[in-house]
């Protein structure tokens, strides 16, 4: 308990999912391929990203603490993500999808959660542009951030995925120096394009 407390307070040595960096077109965002991995989830609605991140948080890290069907402790890990999907409109609930990275020696066989609300997930390989900032997140600075990332994007005439987009977080609370958080938007694949494409020329 402890040593996962630890952990979880001072984000020193935790495991970080793998990925490959591709050429870094500017000095403000990087492209990462992170090859496939299991994560724990949450899935949460409302209307405040930050209160649906620590709710998802608390619920992971009992899992973690053994609220599992093997009744096992997982190591902390990071980051901790955070997928918005956006609400219809700005009084529409967004859904949001919190998540801990499954250590190495649990990615092959991953404890089975106990909370019908936690689920496990195979995130297949991904590509996304990454925007890092520090201090202390809060809805508001994530919000600027992304948007000075797709800025980047379309600067650079870079097709991405506007929604659904991820935050990332490093650090917890009680970390006060050189803190670590991230804005992570998906590179379009050639078929999104296509069916992009496809669906702009039957509204002409």
């Amino acid at each position: 308990m402890m040593k996962t407390l630890g952990q979880a307070l001072f984000s020193s040595g935790l495991q970080n999912p793998k990925y490959t960096a591709g050429d870094k077109k500017d000095q403000d965002y990087e492209t990462r391929t992170y090859h496939v991995t299991n994560w724990v989830s949450t899935t949460l609605s409302g209307m405040q990203w930050d209160a649906a991140m620590n709710t998802g948080f608390r619920k992971l890290f009992s899992y973690i603490q053994g609220n599992n069907h093997n009744k096992v402790k997982v190591e902390m890990t990071a980051p901790v993500t955070c997928r918005v999907d956006p609400g219809a409109g700005p009084a529409c609930e967004s859904q949001f999808t919190v998540s801990f990275y499954v250590p190495e020696e649990h990615q092959d066989n991953p404890p089975a959660p106990s909370d019908p609300e936690v689920f496990l997930e195979n995130r297949k390989e991904f590509t996304a542009y990454v925007r890092t900032f520090g201090g202390f997140s809060n809805e508001n600075l994530k919000r600027e951030e992304l948007l000075k990332l797709m800025e980047s994007l379309q600067r650079d005439g870079v097709q991405y995925v506007d929604k659904p987009f991820y935050a990332a977080g490093y650090d917890s609370p009680f970390k006060l120096m050189n803190r670590r958080n991230e804005v992570w938007v998906l590179k379009q694949e050639e078929q999104q394009q296509q069916q992009q494409q496809e669906e702009q020329e039957e509204q002409v």
